[in-house]
């Protein structure tokens, strides 16, 4: 069934990130109210003078960012440029659809943030080093990379005698 949102009628609650250069509000997960399976779709409000989350890229996830109004500066792996009212702004998934927003106007710059969501993501944030599973949020340093098989040099010892003995056999 059709829903629809009314710009007047979405709730907002402000986001804190525990820095003082980034909070936003944004409303409810409309993807969820909406009853979508592989969106989420979200209005944010970037106040004057604020980051939106830090410089990041999806592994498995596209976004997109239509601006509603008001205005702000982009950066992505090519640099900054200005986006608007009515600009709509691709981003694909790796490190060449980074991106970040900070609000260099005046007025709050509200924009629709429409993301792809297969389950399990992970996002990267090259200026600090971080890698996030998401949805969890769970965040690890990247420079703690491993080989795969660290850690299983002695797997036969987990395996008993018998069971590493045994050979497929059928029932005549």
């Amino acid at each position: 069934m059709p829903r629809t949102f009314k710009m007047d009628d979405i709730p907002f609650e402000t986001k804190e990130a525990g820095l003082s250069a980034f909070s936003w509000q944004t409303s409810p997960h409309l993807g969820k109210i909406a009853g979508s399976k592989h969106l989420q779709f979200d209005i944010r409000s970037l106040e004057p003078g604020k980051f939106s989350f830090p410089y990041h890229f999806h592994r498995a996830a596209e976004e997109l960012f239509q601006i509603i109004s008001g205005e702000a500066t982009l950066r992505t792996p090519e640099g900054f440029q200005k986006v608007g009212q009515g600009d709509l702004v691709f981003f694909e998934e790796g490190a060449t659809g980074a991106h970040q927003l900070y609000n260099h106007g005046d007025t709050p710059c509200i924009y629709l943030d429409i993301r792809t969501t297969t389950g399990i993501d992970v996002c990267e944030y090259p200026d600090s080093g971080k890698i996030a599973i998401l949805p969890s949020l769970e965040v690890f340093k990247s420079d703690a990379k491993v080989d795969y098989y660290l850690g299983e040099e002695c797997v036969a010892e987990k395996w008993s005698a018998e069971m590493l003995k045994r050979k497929n056999c059928r029932a005549d």
